[in-house]
């Protein structure tokens, strides 16, 4: 029996929904498994578990304690966080968050930990989940993006992935038509700095003085509450740690390069000097910069724009790992926005869900790859090349 192709619409997006459900509940499951085993969150005598979140907790520790700039401390740091877990651990969970995000760490600090990581992951995934959901206009897409493993990831080590990812997706939604609350969402993600690198030319090209403005402001604004809160003594901390902590992460490599998810990040696991990899960085950064002006200027949807420059983002930092890739589900939400996705998109989609599940066995840099794949779909689209290709509705 031959059914309409409205009919096989539905029932491809029924599955792909019904599977990313089915993902999304493994995770829960699997996460509360962890928990019980005493491999997730607590371990058996109660004790936070030494994962990124915990030093998170322990820089609000700090501020609660009338120490904001004690987070900065190398040294001071540590030495916190041994006495939150209960036992000395090699390694070093640094603090390299602008003293704006010393808020987010107090706040959570007033909560015992284990309560503090539920509340922080449940209601940053739910603000991820929500960007998502507002950009698309279908409510099953934040099951999609929530099934991406990075997601996981994310709520395994209580990172901030979801926060980048939800304030860059709904920037660049109210871009056009509420260029201040863009701006603020812009200006709130100062706390992660390396991620706006492209936002000043996007509004530059757009010519949205409304936005930058709007930015500025904001930024201006959390520096001076936090001067107000903290004092000077986290700046003059920041800034003195700064490149000293660049150093040891970009420089040593003391995370590892395999875990740096960035061009810099790949020519330096391939065995490239630093120079070197700072200029394949510059050049890759510099094409996303071009490609961006390009297509911004280009009779295309805003929403493919959006696109664009939500994974242009990925490509212009030298810093970021796999927690930061729920970033990834932005633009493929914008490219939904602008028409349902086809069969090679679709493709992409999984294809991307399946490459980042080899970083749980084999930590390799392929944060750029999963960039271009994406990229490729943009261009795609953006050029005058016909696909040949039936659109099918993914959610």
């Amino acid at each position: 029996m031959a059914f309409p192709a409205s009919h096989k619409r539905f029932e491809t997006a029924g599955l792909v929904v019904a599977g990313c459900g089915g993902v999304v509940f493994a995770y829960a499951a699997a996460l509360a498994m962890m928990f019980a085993s005493h491999v997730w969150l607590l371990d058996a005598s109660g004790k936070p578990l030494v994962t990124d979140f915990l030093e998170v907790w322990v820089a609000g520790l700090s501020v609660l304690g009338g120490h904001p700039a004690a987070p900065y401390d190398w040294r001071l740091h540590h030495a916190a966080q041994v006495a939150a877990a209960g036992h000395p651990f090699s390694g070093f969970l640094g603090w390299h968050y602008p003293p704006p995000f010393l808020f987010v760490a107090g706040a959570l600090a007033a909560l015992p930990y284990a309560p503090a990581f539920v509340v922080w992951v449940c209601a940053t995934a739910a603000f991820y989940a929500a960007a998502i959901w507002k950009i698309t206009r279908r409510y099953e897409s934040a099951l999609i993006a929530l099934a991406m493993p990075a997601a996981l990831g994310n709520a395994m080590v209580g990172q901030n992935g979801f926060v980048t990812a939800a304030l860059i997706g709904a920037a660049l939604l109210t871009l056009e038509t509420r260029p201040l609350l863009s701006g603020v969402l812009m200006g709130l993600l100062a706390y992660k700095p390396q991620f706006g690198v492209l936002l000043p030319l996007v509004l530059l090209v757009n010519g949205n003085g409304r936005a930058f403005a709007s930015a500025a402001l904001t930024t201006i604004a959390l520096v001076a509450l936090s001067w107000l809160a903290f004092g000077t003594g986290p700046f003059i901390a920041f800034f003195h740690y700064l490149p000293i902590t660049a150093t040891a992460i970009l420089g040593h490599g003391t995370a590892g390069f395999a875990k740096l998810q960035s061009v810099y990040g790949l020519a330096r696991w391939l065995g490239a000097g630093e120079a070197a990899a700072w200029l394949a960085h510059a050049i890759a950064t510099l094409a996303a910069a071009c490609g961006i002006a390009w297509i911004w200027r280009r009779d295309v949807p805003f929403a493919l724009k959006a696109a664009a420059v939500a994974v242009a983002t990925l490509i212009a930092t030298p810093y970021s790992y796999m927690y930061d890739f729920p970033l990834l589900a932005v633009p493929f939400a914008f490219l939904f926005r602008a028409r349902a996705l086809d069969r090679l998109e679709i493709s992409v989609l999984i294809a991307t869900s399946f490459i980042m599940l080899v970083f749980g066995w084999v930590a390799v840099p392929i944060g750029p790859l999963l960039a271009c794949l994406v990229i490729a779909l943009i261009a795609r689209r953006a050029l005058p090349i016909p696909t040949g290709d039936v659109a099918l509705q993914t959610a």
